[in-house]
């Protein structure tokens, strides 16, 4: 009797723990990524695209997406769209990918998208010179766009982190009344914002997110603008993955089994524009043999630890209209100093600098330390230029917008993502134009202004290679600007992260990919 009831109780217990005994949860997975490329300085703070570069930062941290994206050829896809179809030269008619919603719940519709990119074209410094809409209309889950001239770069433009389709109806906290840098936004990305600084932003994982399951729970984007204290941090596991190395902390991590670093090359480059409205700028002799006097080998090499590629053109070799493609002076310092002497400036006093009629050649070299190559290349800059002769007065600030509008510059150097549309296109609207919002130059050339014309209404990707090649060697005939560093971009993390790779156009940093094994 007491061995059956024994086993009944086994039996008993048995069925109860099997039933009711909880199962633990699965441990929570954080990501802590660290970055250089967050904040004021680069203009991108805050996940807003309608504000600035904000957008950017929208699509590297995975809270919004594009109707379409670059792959890594930059190639243009669908994205949040599913197909396009140009209706004739002015009309785009775009059919949007089915099951999405916003991390705000709403449903992505056309009316939706037309909401957004009604608000972007309204607000925005670049978007309505890049789209050239004149209305949009909305049709269940179509969009059509009008626009006012040929735009055979509008597909391109549209995967620009500016076009990431956010709701209006959630709105663009931190806009209107607060800092840009608290912007919080409703897009369709794998993650959404629960706090935005300008120095860091808390995410956490979208659980109904359309592209399929999230693996990571929480991520916090980490600013920093010091070198080494971005690779301590990632040294003693404070961050587990970053963005922005010094290119003398690599070898601390390379062949390092705890860790893993993915490189790409990018069409990121580093370069100088010369300010015209400097009555020292305006002398050709002095732009040429500036532009011959700056040792971009050496630079790439040795400061850049060959992380960088040395650049003659807009666009890097693996363009048909890059690198290869454009004539531009080499390093040649005897050269430089024959021009200056062939243009009156010759040391007089002995001090190891040319003069001209009493004045020192003297130029004022402005930059900012948020990008790290920057102060880097302007003292190697300095160096070689001293030996042609030329002082440089280093001015690398991170209230260089401000010094730009006050004009107190001579040369601007600062970096720029030239391709990151897939198309030439964006460069020059960007930088070149007389309406170009980083035309820092203050000057247009109207062999550029004529042939952009072409370029805007070229259909046939050849021919827009072929001009983009023509505009560019316009500019450096003119000496009115020199490419130094195409940059081979790095993102390094623990090892036991995966997910992540570095692209050609810098964005799609944080994606549901992302996973911490």
């Amino acid at each position: 009797m007491r061995k059956r009831w024994m086993a009944a109780f086994m039996a008993g217990a048995v069925i109860v723990s099997a039933s009711q005994i909880p199962v633990c949860a699965e441990a929570e997975k954080t990501f802590v990524y660290g970055t250089t490329g967050y904040g004021v300085e680069m203009g991108d703070e805050g996940l807003n695209p309608h504000n600035n570069y904000s957008g950017w930062s929208a699509l590297r941290y995975g809270v919004g997406e594009t109707l379409f994206k670059y792959n890594d050829n930059m190639e243009v896809e669908p994205w949040l769209a599913s197909d396009y179809e140009f209706l004739d030269d002015t009309t785009v008619k775009i059919t949007l990918r089915d099951g999405v919603t916003f991390s705000s719940g709403r449903v992505m519709d056309g009316e939706a998208v037309k909401e957004c990119l009604d608000h972007l074209l309204a607000v925005h410094d670049r978007a309505p010179g890049d789209l050239k809409v004149d209305h949009i209309e909305a049709d269940g889950m179509t969009i059509t766009i009008y626009t006012t001239e040929p735009g055979p770069a509008l597909i391109n433009y549209l995967g620009d982190p500016y076009g990431a389709i956010i709701d209006m109806e959630y709105g663009t906290d931190g806009v209107e009344g607060t800092s840009p840098g608290t912007a919080k936004v409703a897009g369709t990305g794998p993650y959404v914002a629960e706090n935005v600084t300008e120095t860091q932003i808390d995410l956490v994982k979208n659980e109904n997110y359309w592209g399929g399951e999230v693996q990571v729970d929480k991520v916090t984007v980490k600013t920093f603008s010091d070198a080494g204290s971005l690779a301590a941090a990632l040294q003693t596991g404070d961050i587990q993955g970053t963005y922005g190395l010094s290119y003398d902390s690599y070898p601390l991590f390379d062949g390092n089994p705890d860790y893993t670093i993915r490189s790409c090359a990018t069409s990121r480059c580093f370069f100088g524009q010369f300010n015209y409205d400097s009555e020292i700028m305006q002398d050709e002799a002095v732009r040429k043999a500036i532009c011959m006097g700056i040792d971009k080998e050496g630079f790439c090499s040795v400061l850049m630890e060959g992380r960088g590629l040395p650049a003659k053109a807009a666009f890097p070799g693996s363009f048909s209209y890059g690198n290869d493609a454009v004539t531009a002076p080499d390093y040649d310092p005897e050269g430089a100093k024959a021009i200056l002497e062939e243009a009156g400036w010759t040391d007089t006093d002995g001090d190891g600098y040319v003069d001209k009629d009493g004045k020192k050649l003297s130029v004022r070299w402005l930059t900012y330390p948020g990008r790290l190559e920057q102060p880097k290349l302007a003292e190697y800059a300095q160096a070689t230029l001293k030996e042609i002769g030329i002082e440089a007065d280093i001015n690398c600030t991170p209230n260089h917008l401000s010094v730009l509008e006050t004009g107190d510059y001579d040369i601007y150097v600062s970096s720029l993502t030239t391709a990151p549309t897939g198309d030439p296109e964006y460069f020059f609207t960007t930088c070149c134009l007389e309406n170009s919002v980083k035309n820092r130059s203050n000057h247009t050339i109207d062999q550029v202004e004529m042939l952009f014309g072409e370029l805007h209404q070229e259909f046939d990707p050849e021919k827009r290679g072929e001009l983009a090649i023509q505009m560019q060697q316009a500019m450096l005939d003119e000496s009115a600007i020199f490419f130094v560093s195409h940059l081979n971009m790095g993102i390094v993390t623990k090892a036991n992260v995966t997910g992540m790779s570095a692209h050609p156009c810098d964005y799609y940093e944080i994606t549901a990919k992302l996973n911490v094994e």
